[in-house]
């Protein structure tokens, strides 16, 4: 069950929200971008198809086209950020930066992906793709361990639905398996394009015990969460939030699951939910309205994301603001949500239980504390 507000469960607040280790497992590099840093590759690279060139005025068009309602707008936002991203220096600089920015949003560990064949276009090879982010990444993380803060970033190796790359892709990610690289995925457009298009890909990482996550359940229902779970073997869903549509609600309050939502709980089958961007693409018509509060309750093994920090607006916090908000949230719901994605993690078993034990639960120990000696020193 939820923790309910009150004196011995309080709400948290934007600093301790802040301040909570977190655990981020579905994040977009080419959708987490700052803006002025997208202002200034432009002008470097000589990319002149910006809406705008002042930072602040760019963020805006940003989120206001993935707001939009319009496909056609919302796909143009990535058009933007990867034309930007066509250079070793360019990927390095994004993929720093994007390690000190969730650093300073209190994630202790994230599994951020990217897909390597959208930046060729200046003549990178895939694999000097994946040596510039791997580099900006431990550049990012040395960064915030020198500002006292602590990150580790793994990288998801994506291939796109509607090219013909998967296997090519998988097999990047497989060898670079043990320099920061820590599982694949596919993403795109569900309608249209099936994950089974791609099964020599998932068959190559089954063989080589690697692991893979797929985009799922987000826009194309149950049948793309069946495929991806029954006919490619996927370790977690990402997005996963139509997995809802087996789950039936009577009006006395009564939960029956279907055999597909059933086998998705049982099996604890992550899910990668992004309530936010859920809104922006018509998954969910409200936070209120959104699964996870059901989803939670039911025990699913749920997980909180980003999906596009830029388009959305958004941070890990900006997402646990919402859900305290709304579900009434606290300290010890956010840490259940913590650790189910540090268990879900694509990274080896000791090292997800050091995180748990050394890193999240002493976290949230202290924040507990702070509140506690709060409260002793005001009653004595």
């Amino acid at each position: 069950m939820t923790s309910q507000p009150g004196p011995t469960a309080p709400l948290p607040d934007a600093d301790q929200i802040r301040r909570a280790p977190k655990v981020l497992l579905h994040d977009h590099l080419d959708g987490g971008l700052r803006p002025g840093t997208v202002v200034d590759l432009a002008r470097a690279c000589g990319y002149e198809g910006l809406p705008e060139y002042d930072g602040d005025k760019l963020g805006t068009w940003f989120r206001e086209a993935a707001d939009s309602g319009s496909l056609e707008r919302y796909l143009e936002t990535f058009a933007h950020t990867c034309a930007v991203m066509q250079t070793s220096d360019a990927l390095r600089r994004v993929a720093s930066e994007c390690a000190q920015d969730l650093a300073e949003d209190g994630v202790v560990y994230a599994e951020v992906r990217y897909a390597p064949e959208q930046h060729l276009d200046g003549g990178l090879s895939l694999e000097e793709v994946v040596r510039a982010v791997n580099a900006g990444f431990r550049e990012g993380e040395r960064l915030a361990r020198e500002k006292g803060r602590r990150i580790r970033v793994g990288a998801l190796l994506t291939a796109m639905r509607h090219a013909a790359r998967a296997l090519e892709i998988a097999e990047l990610a497989n060898a670079h398996r043990d320099s920061g690289v820590v599982g694949f995925d596919i993403a795109g457009a569900e309608a249209g394009y099936p994950p089974t298009r791609h099964l020599d890909a998932f068959e190559y990482l089954k063989r080589e015990n690697n692991h893979f996550t797929i985009h799922a359940g987000e826009a194309f229902g149950l049948p793309s969460i069946w495929q991806a779970l029954q006919w490619c073997g996927a370790d977690r869903l990402g997005h996963g939030v139509r997995i809802i549509d087996d789950i039936d609600v009577a009006e006395d309050g009564s939960v029956t699951l279907g055999r597909l939502a059933a086998y998705v709980r049982d099996k604890r089958i992550p899910l990668e939910l992004c309530p936010s961007s859920n809104l922006q693409t018509g998954a969910a018509p409200s936070y209120a309205e959104h699964p996870i509060g059901l989803l939670r309750r039911l025990h699913f093994r749920a997980t909180v994301n980003t999906d596009n920090r830029l388009m959305s607006g958004t941070s890990m916090s900006r997402e646990f603001g919402a859900l305290v908000e709304t579900f009434g949230y606290g300290l010890d719901d956010m840490q259940w949500f913590t650790v189910n994605a540090m268990k879900s993690a694509f990274i080896p078993f000791d090292e997800r239980l050091a995180m748990i034990n050394d890193v999240i639960k002493p976290g949230y120990a202290e924040l507990k504390s702070e509140w506690l000696f709060s409260q002793t020193a005001v009653t004595s």
